[in-house]
């Protein structure tokens, strides 16, 4: 394996962007493969990691990119995982947006989550005395 080159931008061939979210088992982004494909290409931010021609890794950012950034989505093929491609992913947009006072994610609540956000830097909401609020669109409702 060579070296993992990273790229932004939102020019990606979509069938290896339904394969990773496919990968990550994402099903209510790949049952709707069009919403998913225009929710790209209207993120804020966009960065892929790649292994030679093999889309291996993404992360999308959406907000104003000047007081708020919210992570989104965060996939590494699962072969992949555990060689720091989500970490430099992550730094990409902590770089990038490093004067934004609020970068923002959620995630799914396990130890190894936990873990690897806390080590990023990220602090969970209920350390700030904060609450998270979602309203969540289910298929049936």
């Amino acid at each position: 394996m060579k070296a993992i080159q990273f790229r932004t931008g939102t020019a990606i061939p979509f069938h290896q962007v339904l394969s990773l979210y496919d990968n990550a088992g994402w099903t209510a982004y790949t049952s709707d493969s069009e919403t998913l494909q225009r929710a790209i290409q209207q993120s804020l931010f966009v960065i892929t990691a790649w292994d030679e021609t093999q889309l291996v890794g993404l992360l999308r950012a959406v907000g104003d990119g000047e007081t708020i950034v919210y992570v989104q989505d965060i996939l590494v093929l699962k072969s992949y995982r555990r060689q720091s491609i989500g970490r430099q992913l992550l730094n990409h947009v902590l770089d990038k947006y490093l004067n934004v006072r609020q970068i923002v994610l959620m995630t799914d609540h396990t130890s190894d989550t936990t873990s690897f956000y806390e080590s990023c830097g990220f602090t969970k909401t209920e350390h700030l005395q904060l609450q998270t609020f979602i309203r969540l669109k289910t298929r049936n409702g």
